[in-house]
């Protein structure tokens, strides 16, 4: 395990930044459905906005403070934080001297694929900040090593303590029963629209793929996915658009190539998932890299 996730929760207050620190953003190694991060901020961290993935965290140092279902939330060192997915909530400093934190975003359906028969809807904590042991120790163990590979089977072994833990905090979802759900026909869906994520999709499409009626599709998608199929379809061309501005891409390139209308279009909806600009984002990582 390595130095900063150990010493998560023995020092609550303790800044592990010098003074005068500037806030970064630093990405670490991931897979398929999953991506890591490490991040320092001083003070406002993010505006409200909204994931199409879990999102599973362990504060390292400080207070991390963020708006969350109606409710201000304060998660400490050593503290693990669950957000759902298609959840508004912001981010800031709960204290001056700022807060460091670690964050896993995991794909829905690799939580669908996990609990297997046992999980009948995706599980629902409503605890956002939690002590829980067994929760705990998946995030630790997800989110060590954040700079070593991570392979399928190391992979697919976070992912299953991951859901286990969501599992063993919300057994409804085991005996919940929902409507009929098409997982062929959704994994249509998905593929069809990770294919054409930087062209224009239409309900007309989706349904000739699906054979499932738009608003089927619509309710279906969001049962097992977590959110809309438009929703999910954006997240997939702000993915790509990450990519480019990570090699210092132009906004506007970066815009035409992933599907947006223009640079303006791109900012909005970047703003809107991740709750800071392009421009914002870029420089947090740079600052990482220094």
């Amino acid at each position: 395990m390595d130095r900063a996730v150990a010493e998560a929760g023995k020092a609550r207050l303790e800044r592990s930044c010098g003074s005068g620190a500037e806030d970064w953003v630093k990405l670490g190694t991931g897979a398929d459905g999953l991506e890591r991060i490490e991040a320092f901020f001083r003070g406002y961290a993010y505006d409200p906005h909204r994931h199409d993935t879990y999102a599973f965290g362990l504060t390292l140092s400080g207070v991390q403070c963020f708006d969350y279902r109606g409710a201000r939330r304060d998660s400490l060192s050593g503290h693990a934080i669950v957000i759902h997915p298609d959840e508004i909530h912001n981010g800031r400093s709960g204290i001056a001297e700022g807060f460091r934190y670690r964050m896993l975003y995991v794909e829905p359906r690799l939580i669908r694929d996990a609990m297997g028969e046992r999980g009948r809807a995706l599980p629902f904590v409503s605890a956002a900040v939690s002590q829980d042991r067994r929760l705990l120790g998946a995030i630790v163990s997800a989110l060590q090593d954040l700079d070593g590979p991570l392979d399928a089977l190391a992979a697919d072994s976070m992912v299953a303590r991951l859901a286990d833990a969501l599992l063993a905090l919300d057994p409804s979802a085991g005996r919940m029963r929902p409507g009929r759900v098409d997982l062929a026909a959704l994994a249509r869906a998905r593929g069809h629209l990770d294919a054409h994520a930087t062209q224009a999709v239409d309900s007309g499409q989706l349904e000739a793929v699906t054979g499932l009626d738009r608003f089927a599709l619509a309710r279906q998608f969001r049962a097992a996915f977590g959110t809309s199929p438009y929703n999910y379809l954006v997240m997939r061309r702000l993915d790509r658009a990450r990519r480019m501005l990570a090699r210092d891409a132009s906004l506007s390139d970066a815009a035409f190539a992933c599907g947006f209308a223009d640079q303006s279009h791109l900012t909005r909806q970047f703003r809107r998932a991740y709750g800071i600009t392009p421009g914002r984002w870029r420089a947090l990582r740079k600052q990482a890299e220094r």
